[in-house]
C-alpha cells in the first residue's frame, strides 16, 4: 500500500481531479443525481462557495501527490436557524473505491464539523448505494427518513436516503 497524505484541497491543485471524479459520478452512478458533466467554470463557483462558507475540502493523495478522493460539506436549508447543520458528500476516485478511504474522509470532516461548532451532519444518499450506507452507519450516522422516486435517472426512479449523525457541540449554541 503506497503512502497516502491528508491535505486540505485547493482551487490551483485539485479542482481538475476534482472535476473528474465529480464527471465520472455523473455519468455512470446515481451518487450525483446530475445528467451533464460540470464544466471547468462550476469548479471556480464550487470552490468559490465552499471559501464564502469557510467549509473545508479534505482530500488524500498518493505519494504522487494524486488526489484519490475528497470529502467537505456545505450549507443544509439556507435559513438562519440551521447554522449548525451541514450536508455532506464523499467521492472516491473509481480506481481507488473501497480501500477505506470514504472512512477515513469521513473521520476527518466529522471533527472538521465538531472543530466549527457545528451540530448535525446529514448525508443524502442514493437508497440503492448500499455501500455509502453501511459506512455512515458504522461511523454512527442513523437513518434519518427516505424520500421515494424523487430523482429519475438511468431509466428508473431513485430514492434518496437521509442520514444524520449528531454532535455534542456547540457546548452553548445561541439563537440568531
Amino acid at each position: 500500500m503506497s503512502h497516502r497524505t491528508i491535505v486540505d484541497c485547493t482551487f490551483e491543485r485539485h479542482a481538475d481531479s476534482i472535476l473528474e471524479i465529480f464527471n465520472e459520478a455523473i455519468l455512470n452512478s446515481t451518487a450525483l443525481y446530475d445528467y451533464e458533466p460540470r464544466s471547468s467554470q462550476s469548479m471556480v463557483n464550487w470552490f468559490d462557495a465552499k471559501r464564502a462558507g469557510s467549509f473545508p475540502v479534505i482530500g488524500i493523495e498518493n505519494s504522487d501527490g494524486t488526489l484519490l478522493g475528497f470529502g467537505s460539506y456545505g450549507t443544509f436549508r439556507a435559513y438562519p436557524a440551521n447554522k449548525y447543520t451541514v450536508e455532506h458528500s464523499i467521492y472516491i476516485h473509481k480506481d481507488h473505491r473501497g480501500k477505506g478511504l470514504g472512512r477515513v474522509l469521513m473521520q476527518k470532516l466529522i471533527a472538521a464539523a465538531k472543530q466549527n461548532n457545528l451540530h448535525a451532519m446529514i448525508g443524502g444518499i442514493d437508497a440503492a448505494n448500499s455501500g455509502s450506507i453501511a459506512l455512515h452507519e458504522r461511523l454512527g450516522f442513523k437513518h434519518a427518513g427516505t424520500l421515494q422516486q424523487v430523482g429519475f435517472k438511468f431509466g428508473r426512479w431513485l430514492d434518496l436516503a437521509f442520514y444524520q449523525l449528531l454532535l455534542d457541540t456547540p457546548a452553548q449554541p445561541v439563537d440568531g
